[in-house]
């Protein structure tokens, strides 16, 4: 009876595993690499930015860095976005409006309260103590009173959490995308993306908005929110249930994205090349600075998605142990990341290799912090109890 049992258990786990789809849970933790990745960068970037408000500023900065950045910051946050759209309906359809939500708040809100309380003063400390600065009073610690940093990479959470919310909202009033095709939504996300980037643009709204409880930057939340709609609306019309027949599209974009991605480079830098003359026009540039970056996005997002669902969508012990531990890994990375940068920034070497080695270094450590927690202390204090 007991082999039976486990039996029938250990059939029930691997039909949970098979429905999963593993390119999404490997995409994921991909981008939380490249998130580390960027934000590991910052401290080698050359800029007003990096020196003045990063955790960690290295003097041996690169300006090969900045290319990294400026590419990778197109979508990597969009496709985080992305995968929790198609997740939400799934979750949705499982419980009631409120019962998902409360779901959501305790896996989002309440790391986002922890983090907040103990991981800002924490980034307020490395960054005075980097910079041989003197510590300053408890109560400037708080990321609702530093007026400088804020909420900094803890950002993503409540966001997150206000899609949800909305996303409950309109499936409450009924309003259903799901009879788009996805060339249709795709085109409207494109159109409706370029129009508001511009006009936000155009009239100097850019930049970002702090409270208390959220902060985004104005010129990507509707986009945000635009491509996770677009992420639930994979999920309802099945997108990925079949693999593409045909794989000409995916070399063509693969082949011919680089022109905008290069455009797009070179409308974001030319303040520092021209001194910031228009090349064109204000409206022209700002036009061509937006198109470029939105047609960008909608290249690297498919190139992306269609990578990992064409050739890693497999899951084996390592890439089952990263994805589970991911979304923490996102949230401590940034302390350890400002803690070893510390440790490096006396080292006399390269900074493009200490870049690697801050990068690297930090998503491992993370990830190994995480899964001694997880499979040995908290497994000890379970048994305890």
């Amino acid at each position: 009876m007991g082999y039976h049992n486990k039996r029938m258990t250990e059939q029930a786990q691997n039909t949970i595993q098979h429905d999963r789809i593993y390119f999404l849970d490997n995409l994921r933790t991909f981008m939380v690499f490249l998130v580390v990745l960027i934000h590991a960068g910052l401290v080698y970037e050359k800029g007003v930015f990096s020196a003045f408000f990063w955790i960690v500023y290295d003097p041996w900065a690169s300006d090969v860095v900045r290319v990294v950045r400026i590419i990778l910051d197109i979508f990597v946050m969009a496709t985080l976005f992305f995968i929790s759209g198609y997740l939400t309906p799934l979750s949705l359809k499982k419980r009631n409006g409120w019962t998902f939500l409360r779901s959501k708040f305790k896996r989002l809100m309440i790391p986002w309260v922890v983090a907040v309380l103990t991981l800002i003063p924490l980034y307020k400390f490395i960054f005075l103590y980097s910079r041989d600065l003197p510590q300053q009073s408890w109560t400037t610690y708080f990321h609702w009173s530093n007026g400088v940093w804020s909420q900094n990479w803890l950002w993503f959470l409540p966001v997150l959490f206000l899609f949800d919310i909305l996303y409950v909202l309109l499936s409450r009033m009924k309003i259903d995308f799901s009879d788009l095709t996805l060339k249709k939504a795709v085109g409207i996300v494109f159109f409706i993306g370029l129009a508001y980037s511009v006009c936000m643009d155009l009239f100097k709204v850019q930049g970002w908005t702090k409270t208390i409880v959220i902060d985004f930057q104005n010129e990507r939340l509707l986009i945000y929110f635009m491509i996770f709609l677009l992420g639930s609306l994979c999920y309802k019309r099945a997108i990925f249930e079949s693999k593409p027949e045909s794989k000409k599209l995916y070399i063509i974009v693969l082949c011919t994205a680089w022109i905008p991605i290069g455009l797009y480079y070179f409308f974001t830098i030319k303040s520092f090349t021209i001194l910031g003359h228009f090349i064109f026009s204000e409206t022209v540039d700002t036009l061509l600075l937006w198109f470029s970056f939105h047609l960008s996005l909608v290249c690297l997002l498919y190139i992306t998605i269609n990578t990992f669902r064409t050739y890693l969508d497999k899951q084996g012990r390592i890439s089952q142990t990263l994805n589970k531990q991911s979304y923490s890994v996102y949230i401590i990375h940034m302390i350890v990341m400002g803690a070893l940068a510390m440790a490096l920034r006396n080292a006399a070497i390269p900074s493009l290799l200490k870049f690697f080695i801050l990068t690297i270094s930090t998503f491992v450590i993370c990830n190994l912090f995480i899964y001694i927690y997880r499979e040995i202390i908290r497994t000890k204090i379970v048994k305890k109890i």
